[in-house]
């Protein structure tokens, strides 16, 4: 039998790190007078992240081992009409799961930051930052209805933005957060577009009452159209997901994203930013399953998404932006999976995904701190015997990634790849070769980058920029000299082991329940007559063991052995052989340097047309019209008019009795001839 959770416990669990986050945010910076110290600033944010980690740990055994859920409405903001705009909770498995992933991956880059950012001077405002960052994502995930989760889901856009622009005096830093600000901005202009139309015709905001309604709106379309009303919705509230979750052609902000500090970067790409588009289209899986064009619509995204971003990874030198590209990719994976109607095997990803690529994140700054702010992966080379721990935990991630059997990526990972391969979608063709050839790329550009940092020729005195910043800033210099790379402090080490174990034994642990068991049972909804497609990954399931033993039978394995074993050739064996194709393929790789033309597209063509389309509305439309015709033209008019009449005022009695001896005339003239 079901429980019910503790109203005060939920509730803790968002404000914890949110009144860490205001004591630092006020206390610990110049707003407040710089009150507490570092010490105080990050001892107060990290123990309320650890809090909450601990009580979403709580209710995710209370979910799994006792059945324990909850959906209530907290507070009533306002009622207009019918509609109630109301904050809630709905804590079920997929909400729990997101809350465990969100708080220890958070707790994770909270400890990593005392190292990180040490010589940092807006050391406080960086804690006080990811504490907010990590309560908006706590009340997006927790949320029963669109209000609530609109609120999350701006207050995480609006945090990124504080987060990816945290060093203001760097211009690409200022660059960066706009993009990712104005990107957003496109996405969100459809998901409130979505919201709006459930609100419309459910007449409800919350979850539970407006998936109630759901086939009533399947019946409906849209007014002066032939389109299915439950397709506009589907689409609309996808396009907030696309723009989000960084899928083609929104994707165009992530990378960008890299100009933030390292731990802000692990924490937008693998537990709270990009994974918001994802647990929306899960949560709303009952709207989802009624409409196959918008099924389609999400697979094709997400396979472009997922093979597309793939390739710009291979050519990056940048180890964040490797890194980030992988993040692309492997959210293009998951939006398949929503396609495929896999959503469990989607969030599934998520989570594992969230665990490993904090990982890689955190790793790749542990060696930006260890090669003194080198981040080109061209001068580094034989880290591995200087950086033992961030080496091995590094490995660890990268295996993960690609798939190796028995890490928590590869039961995900697969799953996705099945799960296309069993659709009966249209899109599913498609689809299933991107996800099967983004194999072999994702291994083959994830171990460029390993073996490019931790083996091979120590390349330390090639940099160019060895003697000053990578990027010609301090802020994560740390004040150490360019004698060769050393091991990061215990702060930065501990996250990174930490990370691993979830990263090899997760998917492992958790398959079963998650895909098959009864985990999701209430918080997913699959038409399984329509989309059988988990029902048949279930008949070819027989238990972790005998599904990564029954792995090296598969193609996904091979192209990922194949990407590792010539991404080992080419950069180990014949370095010589990569300028040797970048110079038969040169066309090719000025495509992908260009990233596909995509922002010069945005910058040249949209917004130079937007900008003209501004300058016409305002020029014709403003000026002219509006205050030349409208405005100045009324004004005149009337001013003409008045001086007309004005002259009929002359102030002297025989003329006004004149009018009226004329008025009577006319009158008189007027009924004589009316009676004729």
């Amino acid at each position: 039998m079901s429980q019910t959770l503790n109203v005060s416990t939920l509730l803790a669990v968002p404000l914890a790190p949110l009144v860490g986050s205001v004591l630092a945010g006020i206390f610990g910076t110049q707003f407040g007078g710089n009150w507490i110290g570092r010490r105080l600033t990050h001892t107060l944010t990290i123990l309320g992240v650890l809090i909450a980690f601990i009580l979403s740990a709580s209710t995710l055994k209370s979910v799994a081992l006792d059945g324990a859920r909850f959906n209530e409405t907290l507070y009533t903001w306002m009622i207009v009409g019918d509609l109630k705009m109301e904050v809630g909770f709905l804590v079920d498995g997929l909400t729990a799961m997101m809350m465990c992933v969100v708080t220890f991956v958070s707790l994770m880059v909270h400890l990593y930051t005392i190292g990180y950012m040490e010589e940092d001077e807006g050391y406080n405002r960086f804690f006080a930052y990811i504490s907010l960052f990590t309560f908006s994502m706590l009340m997006l995930v927790m949320s029963n209805n669109m209000l609530q989760l609109f609120f999350g889901w701006e207050a995480v856009g609006l945090v990124s933005y504080l987060l990816i622009g945290f060093w203001f005096n760097k211009p690409t830093a200022i660059f960066a957060n706009m993009k990712a600000f104005l990107v957003n901005r496109v996405g969100d202009f459809g998901f409130i577009l979505g919201i709006g139309l459930i609100s419309a015709y459910a007449g409800t905001l919350n979850y539970a009452e407006a998936f109630a309604k759901a086939a009533d709106l399947s019946a409906l379309t849209l007014p002066g159209t032939s389109w299915m009303l439950v397709t506009v919705i589907c689409i609309c509230l996808f396009i907030g997901a696309m723009g989000k979750s960084a899928q083609f052609p929104l994707h165009v902000w992530l990378p960008d994203s890299m100009e933030g500090p390292t731990p802000i970067s692990a924490l937008i790409h693998a537990a709270t930013m990009v994974t918001a588009g994802i647990f929306m289209v899960a949560r709303m899986s009952p709207l989802f399953e009624l409409s196959e064009t918008a099924l389609n619509f999400i697979m094709i995204i997400g396979a472009i998404t997922a093979l597309f971003m793939g390739f710009l990874g291979i050519i990056q030198n940048d180890i964040k932006r490797v890194v980030a590209y992988s993040t692309l990719s492997q959210l293009g994976y998951m939006t398949v999976a929503l396609g495929a109607s896999a959503y469990s095997v989607a969030v599934f990803h998520l989570m594992t995904h969230a665990f490993f690529k904090a990982l890689l994140f955190l790793g790749a700054g542990s060696v930006i701190m260890g090669m003194h702010h080198n981040q080109d992966i061209r001068y580094m080379g034989g880290v591995r015997k200087y950086m033992p721990i961030t080496w091995i935990t590094s490995l660890l991630g990268s295996l993960a990634l690609i798939g190796t059997p028995f890490f928590s990526g590869f039961y995900s990972k697969d799953s996705i790849i099945e799960a296309v391969h069993e659709s009966h979608l249209a899109a599913a063709g498609f689809a299933n070769f991107a996800v099967l050839a983004g194999v072999f790329v994702t291994a083959f550009y994830s171990f460029r980058m390993y073996f490019l940092v931790f083996h091979g020729k120590e390349r330390y005195d090639q940099n160019p920029d060895a003697h000053h910043g990578h990027h010609d800033d301090h802020h994560d210099d740390h004040g150490h000299d360019n004698h060769g790379p050393h091991e990061s402090p215990w702060v930065v080490t501990v996250p990174l082991i930490l990370l691993a174990i979830p990263s090899v034994v997760i998917g492992y642990m958790t398959i079963d329940p998650m895909l098959f068991g009864e985990f999701f049972k209430d918080a997913i909804f699959v038409d399984a007559v329509k989309h059988p497609v988990m029902n048949e990954l279930a008949s070819a399931f027989h238990g972790p063991v005998a599904m990564a033993l029954h792995a090296v039978t598969t193609a996904p394995f091979w192209l990922a052995l194949s990407g590792v074993v010539v991404a080992w050739y080419m950069y180990l064996i014949n370095p010589a052989l990569p300028a040797a194709i970048g110079r038969t393929l040169r066309p090719v790789v000025v495509l992908l340097e260009n990233k596909y033309y995509m922002d010069w597209f945005n910058e040249n063509i949209l917004a130079r047309g937007a900008r003209a389309l501004g300058n016409g509305l305002w020029k014709v439309g403003d000026r002219t019209l509006i205050d030349g015709l409208v405005v100045n033209g009324s004004w005149k008019l009337v001013g003409m008019v008045s001086a007309w009449i004005r002259k009929l005022q002359s102030g002297y009695l025989y003329h006004y009795a004149l009018v009226m001896i004329l008025g009577i005339f006319l009158l008189m003239t007027y009924f004589v001839w009316l009676n004729k």
